[in-house]
Order: structure tokens, then sequence, then C-alpha cells
């Protein structure tokens, strides 16, 4: 009897401990999903955060990133963040499509630089279009970067937006990038990232545009033979998690978590910097590179401020507020 009795307890013991161990690690394991490839700007501070807040977080929880669109595209990873089978994703144009107000960033030269950047993040993103997202069931902990956007094609140079006519040019998933190069006289093809280098390499579409860092991490610069340096939109990213998800981890837990993707800023604009210029640079023997006359493309650009300020509730406002940020 005391036999039986021993190893009832002992396996009852062990039983609640393996469900201990493993339930921790399974409720505490937060995934971190983006679609940059490796060596992108997205896969260097998605790591770096994970490393930040795991030295902070101790036994509390482990952040591990999941590049490369491995836990999906952009739309499916906000799926998932609302579903609580991913925590953080890293979206950028694709959240004009979610929250009207992130429109803003999708207007061609708005952004000047980076301290212009700053003051839009502090003085306008946490007063006002953070707030539009959490309506939409998304939270933002931090304002990272995507970049300054440039065209890579296999047709010819682009000077002004006329010899944007009839391109097949992939974009992001956003409703404004497209309108944007409708206007210029392209021939926007809206696909996911992940899709694009085969896309190019068989010619179903002419080319693409993005940041240096996603260019040269995704070796697009391989497939095509003209670089030009428009610099048409500053994309930012965004750490987003799902809100009510979000609200179920512990209190301390999250603190960590939102002042180190806060803390995370200032590596992110010095990181991309950084690579602006290595990137550039390497590129130079394998593209044909040019630099585009961005007032044509200012002036070509009128229609699509005009239509967001009358579309988007208070839209006129964040462009005006935007534009007193810069110096």
């Amino acid at each position: 009897m005391r036999k039986h009795f021993t190893l009832i307890f002992v396996t009852v013991f062990i039983l609640f401990g393996w469900m201990a161990v493993h339930g921790k690690a399974q409720a505490l394991e937060l995934k971190f999903g983006h679609v940059g490839a490796p060596g992108s700007l997205f896969q260097i501070c998605a790591d770096e955060f994970a490393k930040r807040a795991n030295a902070k977080l101790g036994s509390k929880a482990k952040v591990v990133t999941f590049g490369s669109s491995q836990l999906g595209k952009d739309r499916e990873l906000l799926r998932k963040l609302k579903l609580g089978t991913v925590h953080f994703a890293l979206p950028s144009t694709v959240m004009s499509s979610v929250a009207d107000e992130f429109g803003l960033f999708e207007m061609p030269y708005l952004v000047k630089d980076r301290n212009h950047m700053r003051r839009i993040r502090d003085e306008i993103f946490w007063a006002k279009l953070e707030p539009a997202l959490e309506k939409k069931g998304y939270k933002v902990i931090g304002v990272w970067e995507n970049g300054f956007r440039h065209i890579t094609n296999n047709v010819r140079p682009i000077y002004v937006p006329a010899d944007l006519k009839g391109l097949k040019l992939r974009t992001p998933k956003g409703a404004w990038r497209v309108k944007m190069f409708k206007a210029y006289g392209a021939n926007p093809t809206p696909m996911a990232f992940s899709e694009v280098f085969v896309a190019l390499q068989t010619g179903v579409i002419d080319g693409q545009e993005n940041p240096f860092a996603q260019i040269y991490s995704a070796k697009f610069h391989e497939v095509q033979k003209y670089l030009s340096l428009t610099g048409h939109v500053y994309t930012p990213a965004y750490v987003t998690v799902g809100l009510k998800q979000y609200a179920k981890l512990p209190a301390d837990v999250r603190e960590i978590l939102e002042e180190t993707a806060q803390g995370m800023q200032e590596f992110v604009y010095e990181t991309a910097e950084k690579l602006e210029k290595e990137l550039l640079e390497k590129m130079r023997g394998s593209l044909e590179i040019n630099t585009a006359d961005k007032q044509a493309f200012i002036k070509a650009s009128a229609a699509i401020y005009k239509e967001f300020g009358s579309s988007v509730p208070g839209g006129a406002e964040l462009i005006e507020q935007a534009r007193k940020l810069a110096k």
C-alpha cells in the first residue's frame, strides 16, 4: 500500500513539475515576426530588441525573433497578433490600410530627415496616430524605421515622373502608394515583399521601390539594372502588438517591453544611417545609379496631398502640423 501511494505521489509530482516547466515556457515565449531578410534593418533591430528585452526579463519571459516572413507576411502577422499566436510584428506601409491616419507617412517627400521624423513621432504620432490604431485592436509600443525609399528597375533610369510611364512596379499593399505611382504614370503592382525577388528575376514586374537595407538584404540589386535615388517616401516601422492579447501579459513584462522598444529608437536611426552609406557603396558595382529630380516628383505629388486632406478626417490638419515641424 505504501509502495503504491509512493508511486502515485512521485508520478503526480513529476507530472505537475513537467506541466509547470513546459506550461511556463509555452506561455511566456514571445514571438516577434517580421518580413526582413538576414542583414536587413528589420532583422538587426528585432534581434537587438530581443537581446535587450531578454536581459531585463530574466526568467519572466523570452522574446524570440522570426524574420523572412517565417510566421507570415504583413497582413497575416497582423491577424496573428489579434489571435495571440504572434506577439510582435513590425509592419510599415500596410498600416495605412489598417488606420487611415497612417497614410500621413505615405505622402511623398513629407518627412525631410530623421530629426524631422523625431519631432513628428513625439508631437503627432503618439497623440493622434497610435490612438487611432488602438481603435482597430492594435497597439504600437515603439516607432522604428523602414527608411527612405528609392526605385530600382530593369528598363531605364528614373529622373522624372514621366520616366515611370508604363513601368510594372511592385509596391507594398498600401492604397496611397498605389495612388502615388499611378499619378506618376507607373503601373503599380501590390505584392508581398517575400514574392518580389522571383517576380523581378522572371520579369513579372520591371522594378520595385524600397530603402537600401531592404534592397540589398533581399538581393534585389542582383536582378536589377538601375537604381534611381528618388527618396520619394520615408516609411517608419511600428513595433506592434494585439491590444487584447498584449493586455494579458503581466504588467511588469509589458513595462520592460515598452521601455525597451522605445529605448531602441536611437539605435534604429543610427543603424539606418550607417547602413544607408555602406549599402549604397556596395551596390555601386552592381547597379547604374542616378539622382532623380525631386522637385519634379514633388510637383507631381500635389493631387495625392489634396486627396488625403479631403478624404481622411483630420488629414489636412495632420499634413499641416507635420510640415510645420520641418526645420
